[in-house]
C-alpha cells in the first residue's frame, strides 16, 4: 500500500516562519514584559503559548497526514487560529502604548514583507540542518526583531504572523483539494483492500466505470444462487459481468 508519508513539515515555509515567530515572541516577552506591565505573568503565558501552538500544530498536523487528512486539516486550522490570537496581542500592545501598526505601503512594512526565504537544502541530518536553516532565515529579519524598540519588534512580528497565517490558509486549501481527490486514510485503505481482493480473484474491470469488480452471488430473481461480477463502486455504479 502506498499512503502519503507523514512528516515533511521541516520543508514548509510556514513551519520556518512560525518557528521564527515563536523565537521572536519569546525574546519580546522576556525583554519587554515585567512586573509592572504584566504583574501576574498572564500576558507572557498567553503570548508564548499562542506562538508555540502556531508552530507545534503544524508539526502535529504534518505527522498525522498519512492516517487522517481530517486531523491534518483541523490541526493546521488550529495553528492558524493560534497565530490570529497572537496577532491580536501585538495589535493590543501597540494600542496600549498609543501606537498604530505600520501602514502596508510604508517603507518599513514593505521591507519586512518583501524578504523571502532561501530554499532549504538538508543532508541526511535533517533535524540539525533544519534548525540551522531557521536561524539563517531569522537573521534576515534581525534588523527589526533584535531592535530595542518594542514598537518596531511588534510591528515586524505583525507582518511575519500575517504572512504565516496566509501560508497556512493556502495549506488548508491544498489539503482539502488532496482530500477531495484521493480521500483520507480510510478511503485509501478501502481502495488498497479492494485492489488486492480483485488481484487475488483475477477480477475483470467494470465495463461502465473501469473499477475492479468483485465476485458476488445473486440472492433473488431467475439467477438466484448464481455468481456474477459486480462493480466495487456499487451502488454508485451498477455495472455487471457474467462469470
Amino acid at each position: 500500500m502506498n499512503f502519503d508519508k507523514s512528516g515533511g513539515y521541516r520543508w514548509l515555509d510556514s513551519f520556518v516562519m512560525a518557528s521564527i515567530v515563536q523565537l521572536a515572541t519569546l525574546r519580546f516577552c522576556e525583554k519587554f514584559l515585567n512586573l509592572r506591565n504584566d504583574p501576574c505573568g498572564r500576558q507572557y503565558d498567553q503570548m508564548t503559548q499562542a506562538a508555540r501552538s502556531g508552530k507545534e500544530n503544524i508539526v502535529e498536523g504534518s505527522e498525522r497526514t498519512s492516517t487522517s487528512k481530517e486531523t491534518e486539516m483541523r490541526l493546521t486550522d488550529v495553528a492558524k487560529a493560534s497565530l490570529c490570537e497572537l496577532r491580536g496581542d501585538y495589535e493590543t500592545w501597540l494600542l496600549r502604548h498609543g501606537q498604530l501598526p505600520w501602514r502596508k505601503d510604508s517603507p518599513e512594512a514593505k521591507a519586512v514583507f518583501d524578504l523571502r526565504f532561501d530554499r532549504p537544502e538538508y543532508s541526511s541530518d535533517v533535524a540539525h540542518d533544519s534548525c540551522a536553516h531557521i536561524l539563517a532565515q531569522q537573521k534576515k529579519f534581525s534588523r527589526w526583531l533584535d531592535s530595542d524598540d518594542d514598537a518596531t519588534v511588534a510591528n515586524a512580528l505583525l507582518i511575519l504572523i500575517s504572512r504565516t497565517i496566509n501560508m497556512l490558509a493556502h495549506q488548508i486549501q491544498a489539503q482539502g483539494n488532496r482530500f477531495e481527490k484521493a480521500g483520507g486514510f480510510r478511503e485509501q485503505l478501502t481502495v488498497a483492500r479492494t485492489a488486492e481482493r480483485a488481484r487475488q480473484e483475477n477480477a475483470p474491470l467494470c465495463p461502465d466505470c473501469g473499477r475492479p469488480m468483485h465476485k458476488r452471488k445473486a440472492k433473488t430473481g431467475q439467477n438466484a444462487g448464481q455468481e456474477f461480477w459486480g462493480c466495487t463502486g456499487y451502488p454508485e455504479c451498477k455495472g455487471v459481468r457474467k462469470v
